[in-house]
C-alpha cells in the first residue's frame, strides 16, 4: 500500500490514563495532588527549583513503569500496515514511541529529556535517573525538564498547524479540547476533512461537524483501526 491516506491523530491525557498515568485535571487545578502553580510554571521554577525537579523525577519514574495500551498499539499497527500516520500529542510520555509509532510530535515536550535553562535547543535524553540541582548543560546552565509549562509558548504549534492542514482524516483521542493552543488545531483542517473524537464524554465535547465516538481510547481506537485496515482507506461509511 502507498504511504497514503494521511491520518493525523491528536492525543490527550485520556489515551495515557488507560496505561495508569495520572494526568493533570484543570477542573481542580491539581496535578498529582500538587497545585499547578507549584510545579508547572516558570515562576515555580524560579521560586523552588528543587520541588519542581522532585515532582518531575517522580513522575518520570511513573512513566517509565507504564506500558503502551491497546490504543497506542493500534495506531502503531495502522502505520505498520502502510497508512501514513502522524501523531500530535499533548502528552509528555513516550508511550506512542514505545508502541512503535515513528512520527510523533510532542506539543508540550518530553519528560524523558532534559534541556538547558538558557537555550531550549540544547536537549539531553534521560534513559535513566532524573535531573538534580547542579546538573548543567554544555553552556553551564542548570538543566530543567523538557516540558512546556503553563505560561510558556508552544514552540511546535506552527508545525502542528501545518500538519493538521495536510490531514485526510483528523482523529482526536482522549482530550477535552479545552487546553489552548492545542484545542484550536481543529480550525486548521480543510472544511471537508472528516474529523472524529474518541472520548467517554465525546457527546458533550465534540464541536459541530466532529463525529462523537463515545467510548474509551482503548476500545474506540482499535475498532476504528481494524475497520480502516479491512477497508484500506479512512472512510467511516
Amino acid at each position: 500500500m502507498a504511504a497514503s491516506p494521511h491520518l493525523v491523530v491528536l492525543t490527550g491525557s485520556g489515551i495515557s490514563t488507560e496505561s495508569g498515568i495520572k494526568t493533570f485535571r484543570a477542573s481542580d487545578g491539581l496535578w498529582e495532588n500538587h497545585p499547578v502553580e507549584d510545579v508547572a510554571t516558570p515562576e515555580a521554577w524560579q521560586r523552588d527549583p528543587q520541588q519542581v525537579l522532585d515532582f518531575y523525577n517522580q513522575r518520570r519514574e511513573q512513566i517509565r513503569r507504564a506500558k503502551p495500551n491497546a490504543a497506542h498499539k493500534a495506531l502503531a499497527g495502522l502505520e505498520q500496515a502502510g497508512f501514513n500516520v502522524s501523531i500530535i500529542t499533548q502528552n509528555i510520555d513516550d508511550l506512542h514511541e514505545r508502541a512503535g509509532s515513528r512520527h510523533v510530535m510532542h506539543l508540550h515536550g518530553e519528560i524523558l529529556k532534559a534541556r538547558s535553562s538558557i537555550d531550549e535547543r540544547m536537549r539531553y535524553p534521560l534513559p535513566k535517573g532524573g535531573i538534580e540541582l547542579g546538573n548543567i548543560c554544555d553552556k553551564g546552565s542548570q538543566l530543567r525538564p523538557d516540558v512546556v509549562w503553563f505560561g510558556e509558548s508552544v514552540p511546535l504549534f506552527a508545525e502542528a498547524c501545518e500538519l493538521v492542514s495536510q490531514a485526510d482524516f483528523l482523529l482526536v483521542v482522549g482530550t477535552s479540547l479545552a487546553v489552548m493552543p492545542a484545542a484550536s488545531l481543529l480550525s486548521y483542517i480543510d472544511y471537508d476533512t472528516p474529523c472524529a473524537l474518541v472520548d467517554p464524554e465525546a457527546d458533550s465535547l465534540s464541536p459541530p461537524g466532529v463525529l462523537a465516538i463515545n467510548t474509551t481510547a482503548g476500545e474506540g481506537v482499535p475498532a476504528l483501526v481494524n475497520r480502516w485496515k479491512q477497508q484500506g482507506n479512512l472512510l467511516l461509511s
